[in-house]
């Protein structure tokens, strides 16, 4: 069976490179200030999504992210490791979303796109580690979710079968389609990117970035759907402008400390045992352990 698979993705801030500049005085990340990565466990689901269009000859494979339009940066690297092409959702009025308003948006996104089997994205984004947007998503359409997954077992006669890694054990489950899945990042690693694909959509430009291009790469795109990436605006989801954005996010950052740890005394110890037993006297008392 052919199947219409939605990758949800984010392109996030590299939180290995984390300075004092990281945040605005609003609270929101200031995105400019940080190099900007696909997130980690987005491209787990993407490889389990790139399977299942293997196992189902005729499927296709639609990678959907909000954010600036320089988001278009993860579209064209999904559909160099095999995603068949994507949607950037970007408007100044979805800036500032906590998660509830970003699920609002991304699953006004999702309506529009009409009939789909399966969404799959990461557990978590690493900018906020909250592991919402996904199961939000699901609510707000209606529809099964199953969240932890490590790998699709199987999918056919309608349901999707899928293994979960959770804190005590591993656990299979069958859900019924169309569903929302979230994958681990203990999932398979996704795939590299393929050269014939990357000489294949190295042009792949999102709707504001044609313009910038050279006027023969610019023919070449305008003559080919393929390398187009459509951008949406919240108007064209028919977002609720009350639900998106700031407004819609009940969610406020309060206060942002920079914390620094430093060390500010040391003890050398030798492996005398009673030295080693006064240690751990003087850790449990101070509760540091125990």
């Amino acid at each position: 069976m052919s199947l219409n698979i939605i990758v949800l993705a984010k392109q996030v801030p590299d939180t290995r490179n984390v300075g004092k500049d990281a945040m605005k005085e609003d609270g929101t990340i200031n995105r400019a200030a940080l190099p900007a990565i696909f997130n980690p466990e987005d491209l787990n689901a993407l490889e389990q999504a790139i399977r299942l269009k293997e196992a189902n000859p005729g499927s296709k494979v639609t990678l959907l992210t909000m954010g600036l339009p320089r988001a278009a940066e993860i579209v064209r690297e999904a559909m160099f490791r095999g995603a068949d092409g994507g949607i950037v959702l970007t408007d100044r009025t979805l800036g500032g979303a906590d998660t509830l308003a970003t699920s609002y948006s991304l699953a006004q996104a999702v309506k529009k796109f009409g009939k789909f089997d399966i969404i799959l994205g990461g557990r978590q984004a690493i900018d906020g580690d909250t592991a919402q947007v996904g199961p939000q998503i699901a609510e707000k359409l209606g529809i099964p979710q199953v969240t932890y997954a490590e790998e699709i077992v199987d999918l056919k006669d309608g349901h999707v079968t899928v293994r979960r890694r959770l804190e005590h054990g591993v656990e299979t489950v069958k859900a019924p389609l169309p569903c929302v899945v979230t994958v681990n990042g203990s999932a398979a690693e996704c795939r590299p990117r393929n050269a014939f694909r990357v000489l294949r959509y190295k042009n792949a430009a999102a709707t504001s970035e044609i313009a910038k291009l050279p006027e023969a790469v610019q023919k070449r795109v305008n003559e080919r759907p393929d390398l187009q990436i459509p951008e949406w605006s919240a108007a064209f989801v028919e977002a609720d402008p009350e639900q998106i954005g700031l407004p819609g996010s009940p969610t406020k950052v309060k206060a942002i400390e920079n914390v620094v740890f430093t060390a500010k005394e040391s003890l050398c110890m030798t492996d005398d045992d009673a030295q080693i037993e006064g240690l751990v006297k003087e850790l449990i008392a101070n509760h540091t352990i125990g």
